[in-house]
């Protein structure tokens, strides 16, 4: 029997959430299908269970700060508890799929799931388990995979990829990432502050390649100091198990480097799930790494199919593919509304300690949209709060218009970076210069202080000025 939707979707997380609950709101009949576990990636293997595991690997470290202090106990009084913490993982993750998820699915009047995948028949149908699903609007929302790259011997190892890193039961003695990215550094700070022996392994000049190289060096200091081997212009050779033990074979400037472990995670970015959806029916193009070419309303090229989130491999990040979602059924169901992603206006983190945060233009990127750029970059040092608090890692990048003052982008390596942020985003948001943000109050002491602090850098020495000074 065939049944007919306002809208259907591909995909039951964040992204595929936030457009069913705006869809709904319209007053539309939703259909949504979910292959796996309702939620996707963020609340299942992502967000949720990473950063619950390195919020507790903080707490670790933080512990250790404080005995230095002459608080609490040293670094080896108190070995972590492997089952307990990953029960905690677990209840958490448990908790708020079944409250942001389940629990709002059985209250969502005019939203239907179907377990199953469904594959597209053409670019008006889909089918799964042989029945028929029509609509004139369908918003393709399966997110993406971690990628596994080709490299010799890599089926011979006992390696993991982001997602089932955060699956195991203990933690093991040795990990080598390969890969220098977000998941890279996160998980490797994480593993490292809970007893694991890290060492990350990135192909490129630098980690975090595609953030700005002040922060990127910012927190590559930060790893080194905290003890984690940090290699980069690795070039990968091949892979093998010796033993008990996974071995890389790579060439760092011109010599031969032999890495072993006991585990190995693999890192190395995402690839779309875009394959066996039956796409090439539609006629929707995709790009040479096969995630789905939309435009700033999310449309695809074949006109009633749409896509958001990790599929459409721009900003890969929860809040950005909710909002894209949203974009994409507002642009169904409100013809001509002039609804538009601004990806400059989503703020975003990475979640190491110090965390590093961004939102708006790159230097360069603001350089290449015509803008005359005015940069300013100070040492988190220069906050009296992160000297109560000893952490003083970290820098504050802000950048500019020259003539106009308004503010461009801020980047950050900071203690409560990911917080900090948002006030930076709002700025952004309402158009502000950086004189607003100079002459604007702020709490003192406070980490936050630090954004009025780089902005009043752009025109005086913020060395000579005392506490609290205007």
């Amino acid at each position: 029997m065939d049944a007919t939707y306002d809208l259907i979707i591909l995909g039951s997380g964040s992204t595929a959430f936030a457009a069913a609950l705006r869809a709904t709101s319209c007053g539309a009949r939703v259909l949504m299908f979910e292959k796996s576990v309702l939620g996707g990636t963020c609340i299942n293997w992502g967000c949720i269970p990473s950063k619950t595991l390195i919020h507790a690997a903080l707490y670790k470290h933080e512990a250790l700060l404080g005995s230095r202090l002459g608080i609490g106990s040293d670094e080896n009084a108190h070995p972590v508890d492997a089952e307990r913490l990953f029960k905690h993982r677990e209840t958490v993750v448990a908790r708020l799929r079944q409250e942001r998820y389940l629990d709002v699915l059985g209250s969502m009047k005019g939203l239907d799931l179907v377990k199953g995948t469904a594959r597209f028949s053409d670019s008006r149908t889909v089918v799964c388990d042989d029945r028929h699903y029509h609509s004139g609007r369908f918003l393709v929302a399966t997110g993406g995979n971690p990628r596994i790259p080709n490299l010799p011997g890599l089926e011979k190892c006992d390696y993991f990829t982001s997602r089932s890193a955060l699956l195991l039961k203990k933690f093991p003695a040795s990990l080598v990432i390969i890969g220098g990215g977000v998941i890279a550094v996160e998980l490797g700070q994480m593993y490292h502050r809970l007893g694991c022996r890290v060492t990350i392994l990135e192909h490129g000049p630098r980690v975090l390649p595609t953030v700005e190289h002040e922060l990127s060096a910012a927190l590559e200091g930060v790893l080194v100091k905290e003890r984690i081997t940090v290699v980069t212009n690795v070039k990968f050779c091949s892979l093998d198990r010796l033993g008990e033990l996974n071995v890389v074979y790579a060439d760092v400037d011109g010599m031969r480097h032999k890495f072993t472990c006991e585990k190995l995670l693999i890192a190395v970015g995402t690839e779309p799930a875009t394959s066996g959806i039956g796409l090439e029916t539609t006629g929707v193009a995709l790009d040479n790494k096969g995630f789905i070419i939309t435009d700033r309303q999310m449309r695809s090229s074949v006109a009633g199919i749409w896509a958001a989130g990790d599929v459409v491999g721009k900003m890969m990040i929860a809040t950005v593919g909710a909002r894209e979602g949203i974009v994409a059924v507002d642009d169904m169901f409100n013809e001509g509304c002039g609804c538009a992603i601004d990806y400059l206006a989503a703020p975003m983190a990475i979640f190491t300690d110090p965390e590093v945060a961004m939102v708006g233009h790159t230097e360069d990127s603001a350089r290449q949209a015509g803008f005359d750029c005015v940069v300013n970059c100070m040492p988190v040092s220069a906050i009296p709060k992160a000297h109560v608090t000893g952490m003083t890692d970290g820098m504050i990048k802000m950048i500019a218009d020259r003539e106009s003052g308004r503010l461009l982008g801020v980047h950050l390596v900071c203690h409560r970076g990911a917080d900090m942020i948002n006030e930076a985003a709002l700025a952004l948001h309402m158009r502000a210069t950086v004189t607003d943000l100079a002459t604007t109050m702020h709490v003192y002491p406070s980490i936050g202080e630090g954004l009025k602090l780089c902005a009043q850098g752009f025109n005086r020495d913020i060395s000579l000025l005392s506490c609290c000074a205007e």
